[in-house]
C-alpha cells in the first residue's frame, strides 16, 4: 500500500458513500434496510423485538441512536461478531450497488480512512491514533470484490 490515503466521513462529502450512513439501501438477512448502519445496528439485537424497531426508525441517526442505546440489551456474542457483521453488511452494500462498487474499486490500493473525532474504533480518532476499522472493513470489502470480479471474467 503506496502513501495513498483517502479520508471519508460524512455521507454528503467526497466518498461519502463509503459511510454507514449514505443513502443505499441493503439487502441482508432477509430484510430491506434503508442503509447500511441500520442493517448494522439491528443485528445488536437479533432475535429480540429491538431488531425491527431499528429497522422502522427514520434516519441512519436515529438507527444508530437506538443501537447505542445501553438500557436495550446487546446480544451476548456481539463483541465477537461485530467486525464480521460490519463486513457482512458493507460487502452486500457494495455488491448491490454497480455505481458505489466502482468508486471503491477506483480507490485502488488507497488505505481507507474514517477521519472523525467520534470514533477511534470504526474511526481514526481524528488524529490518526483510532483503529479505523471502518476503513479496514472496506478495504477487506473491495479485495473481496475485486477477486469475484477478476474470477467472473
Amino acid at each position: 500500500m503506496g502513501d495513498n490515503v483517502i479520508n471519508f466521513y460524512r455521507a454528503g462529502s467526497g466518498y461519502g458513500c463509503f459511510s454507514n450512513f449514505s443513502r443505499h439501501t441493503v439487502f441482508y438477512k432477509g430484510q430491506k434496510w434503508p442503509t447500511s448502519e441500520h442493517a448494522f445496528q439491528a443485528m445488536k439485537f437479533e432475535g429480540t423485538d429491538h431488531f425491527l424497531n431499528v429497522l422502522k426508525t427514520k434516519t441512519p441517526g436515529d438507527a444508530a441512536k437506538m443501537g447505542r442505546n445501553r438500557s436495550l440489551p446487546l446480544r451476548k456474542d456481539w463483541e465477537g461478531v461485530k467486525d464480521e457483521i460490519m463486513y457482512e453488511v458493507c460487502l452486500a452494500k457494495f455488491q448491490q450497488h454497480q455505481d458505489i462498487q466502482l468508486t471503491l474499486i477506483e480507490t485502488n490500493d488507497a488505505k481507507l480512512v474514517e477521519h472523525t473525532t467520534n470514533d477511534s474504533y470504526w474511526g481514526d480518532g481524528g488524529d490518526g491514533s483510532g483503529r479505523n476499522q471502518l476503513g479496514i472493513t472496506l478495504m477487506r470489502v473491495r479485495e473481496t470484490i475485486r477477486n469475484e470480479l477478476v474470477n467472473k471474467n
